[in-house]
């Protein structure tokens, strides 16, 4: 690779920072950072009705919790319409772009036309070469490629292989419209230029734009950037993506319970491959990353394998950075558990105390919070249906029957607990198990729970044994 290369994500702020937009931003990220070079952020906010600040901040939002970065400040589009206008210009006085007086009525009359004869919309040329004196009073023109009309215009694609298009089938697309605002098609290649951007990695929604983009590349005598269009990711039926999929904003897997490191394994997954890996650091993905991996079949999205992979993450995850994610998303799901926004003191500790023997089971942050829902529970308990049953009127009494051995332990620890319970259970002639379920749902309102001695210890002696003691007449 000769050169800095010099990637770009370039957002619409019309709404949340979807998968798919999330993916490609990784993908251009992790193409820059493997071979040293930048990623650009580009705001595309000329579509001034739809654009948001709410909308750029979640995207900016979203980009860092995912862990990925940009170099320099993100550009503005809007903000560079001038320099937009300058080149249209540029092309006019150069014949390479005309003036186009066409009517809105004259446009209508071109599309009913195609539509009855079952063709694609193609504007007719039909001011390319007529001279301005011809121009209808009152009308403002736009300004439109003189776009080649014979031969063909080729891209060859990293991920799609050599694509051409016969210029005949191609039309003089606007540059500037009549209000004097540049079109997008022209906008995005100005920015990219002037950006110094070398690859362009977006998804193959865009291939058609690329051969338009060329052609304007190509008036304009600019050079044009390596292009690699990615596959678009659908459901795992097979269909368009949607939000039953998972077409949801990033901010909505981070409530969900995700961690950051498990989307981007599971995003760099989808559509690109290195052999048979699953996990990757991040300085892995970055080692391994590139284009010639990408798959040219779309993607498709499956909620179990990205739970699966978070539930790896969160296995291997260190126990105190576990709390901290908790904590991020604790004053959007506190409430709810009657939590507050911030964990007291004594819950945390208690909450760190129990992670080993917690994140072992849970796939999510959410199942992780719920599952630890007997630290913070009010007494009496409320019990599920499993742990119910467990407390008929045999469980209460294999209560009462071990509650005097716990009550004369002074050194409260898993090992004095666990040995207490044994030893009760050998005397009465049960298995350990028929007194270590009732006891599991007396101290957690639950059937499964962490380990039972790791729980006692986590709940203290007082707690415990007055959990039990809830539990009997």
């Amino acid at each position: 690779m000769t050169g800095t290369v010099v990637t770009r994500f370039a957002p619409s702020p019309t709404g949340f920072l979807h998968i798919g937009g999330a993916r490609t931003a990784l993908f251009n990220w992790l193409y820059a950072r493997r071979y040293g070079g930048k990623m650009l952020l580009r705001i595309e906010d000329t579509d001034r009705e739809r654009s948001t600040d709410a909308a750029i901040a979640a995207i900016l939002d979203g980009l860092s919790w995912l862990g990925l970065d940009w170099d320099g400040d993100a550009i503005h589009q809007f903000a560079r319409a001038d320099r937009h206008r300058e080149v249209a210009e540029d092309l006019l006085a150069r014949g390479r772009a005309y003036y186009c007086y066409a009517t809105p009525q004259e446009l209508e009359a071109m599309r009913e036309e195609a539509r009855r004869e079952g063709r694609p919309l193609r504007y007719d040329g039909r001011w390319r070469d007529r001279p301005a004196a011809d121009a209808p009073a009152g009308v403002k023109p736009v300004i439109r490629l003189r776009a080649p009309t014979e031969g063909e215009t080729v891209i060859d694609d990293q991920v799609q292989g050599r694509v051409t298009w016969q210029n005949k089938d191609l039309d003089d697309l606007v540059l500037l419209r009549s209000d004097g605002t540049p079109t997008y098609m022209l906008a995005v290649i100005v920015d990219d230029h002037d950006m110094g951007v070398t690859h362009i990695i977006r998804g193959d929604d865009h291939l058609t734009n690329a051969a338009r983009q060329k052609q304007i590349y190509d008036a304009l005598g600019w050079d044009v950037p390596v292009m690699a269009h990615i596959p678009l990711i659908h459901g795992p039926d097979g269909a368009k993506l949607s939000k039953r999929h998972g077409a949801l904003g990033i901010d909505a897997y981070r409530s969900m319970g995700y961690l950051p490191a498990a989307l981007r394994n599971y995003l760099v997954r989808l559509g690109w491959s290195h052999g048979d890996q699953e996990f990757f650091s991040t300085d892995e993905m970055i080692a391994a990353f590139d284009l010639g991996s990408i798959g040219r079949s779309p993607a498709r999205f499956d909620f179990a394998k990205l739970e699966n992979l978070n539930g790896h993450y969160m296995r291997n995850a260190d126990d105190e950075a576990l709390v901290r994610a908790l904590e991020d998303i604790l004053p959007e799901l506190g409430p709810a558990r009657g939590l507050g926004p911030t964990l007291p003191p004594h819950l945390r500790e208690k909450l760190l105390a129990a992670m080993p023997g917690l994140k072992e089971r849970a796939k999510t942050l959410v199942e992780l919070l719920d599952s630890a829902s007997f630290l913070y529970a009010s007494r009496p308990l409320a019990c599920d249906d499993k742990a119910t049953a467990l407390l008929n009127a045999e469980g209460r009494e294999r209560l009462a029957l071990v509650l005097p051995a716990l009550e004369g332990i002074n050194d409260w620890s898993n090992t004095a607990t666990e040995a207490a319970v044994r030893a009760t259970a050998t005397e009465a002639g049960l298995k350990l198990g028929q007194l270590a379920q009732p006891l599991r749902a007396a101290l957690t309102g639950r059937g499964t729970s962490p380990g039972l001695f790791d729980v006692m210890t986590v709940l203290g002696r007082d707690e415990s044994l007055g959990r039990i003691r809830d539990q009997l007449p």
